[in-house]
């Protein structure tokens, strides 16, 4: 038995009947980023124990293996009691833990080279199979200034100033099929994306919009989310937290309160 994996495509069914009611923290945890794995594991627990919906784990670089593996499953031990999954943020194709639930299957859609936009979900995709964790179909695109993710995957930026190139990419993702669009401007961004920015994609699109990226404080969070996004995704608010299950808890209580 392993948790909200019991049934088929049951991560996107919690995910989207919890969407029915709210708006979405989702909160990602890079191991390199952390002082030891134990500081990792700990703020994954944390997070679920302040009511995040989702915890996410993996990174761009050096996150694979039997860090990777001992991390999933050490948090996915302490988050089973909360009743929350554990999705894989995949780097590559070596970030992959059989001890996930599931995995944000995602197209690169404003990189420049094909293999972020289609070869490395073909060659994940049968060791995904075999290993049983739940895909989570996702459109990527990634907007300045991209970070550290945009370097990696070879990204066309989108610029801030110009939403309709996000609109436009947003829309080929749906129509190619994809249950989520992601706008990720980088862990390094000093600020979330521009209102407008959000709210051009969210108006365009009839599937969940997840955006990540520059959300420093409990306001950022709640600016992006009144903006259009469903589910905000963090990552450094809770690295650079004292107190993350109390972060969390305010977080989600922000989100609670936006009309939904």
């Amino acid at each position: 038995m392993r948790g909200v994996m019991m049934v088929k495509n049951s991560v996107e069914k919690y995910i989207l009947d919890k969407l029915e009611r709210e708006k979405l923290l989702f909160v990602f945890i890079d191991p390199i980023d952390y002082e030891s794995p134990e500081h990792a594991i700990h703020a994954g627990v944390a997070a679920a124990e302040g009511g995040a919906a989702a915890v996410l784990v993996g990174g761009s670089i050096a996150v694979q293996g039997e860090l990777l593996d001992s991390v999933v499953k050490q948090i996915k031990e302490g988050i089973a009691a909360f009743n929350v999954p554990l999705i894989l943020f995949p780097g590559n194709i070596a970030t992959l833990s059989r001890y996930a639930d599931a995995i944000y299957f995602m197209s690169l859609l404003n990189s420049r080279s094909t293999y972020w936009i289609s070869q490395a979900q073909m060659l994940g995709a049968p060791v995904i199979k075999s290993l049983g964790i739940e895909p989570l179909p996702i459109g990527y695109i990634i907007a300045e200034p991209g970070g550290t993710v945009g370097w990696v995957g070879d990204a066309n930026l989108v610029p801030r100033s110009k939403p309709k190139y996000a609109v436009a990419l947003a829309l080929a993702g749906q129509y190619m099929g994809s249950h989520f669009i992601m706008i990720d401007s980088g862990s390094g961004a000093g600020s979330p994306l521009p209102g407008p920015f959000i709210s051009a994609v969210k108006n365009s699109i009839d599937i969940p919009l997840i955006i990540a990226g520059g959300a420093r404080s409990i306001q950022d969070i709640s600016a992006v989310a009144k903006a259009g996004a469903d589910i905000v995704q963090v990552g450094t608010l809770i690295q650079s937290s004292k107190d993350i299950k109390r972060t969390v808890m305010k977080a989600v209580e922000a989100l609670r309160k936006i009309k939904h």
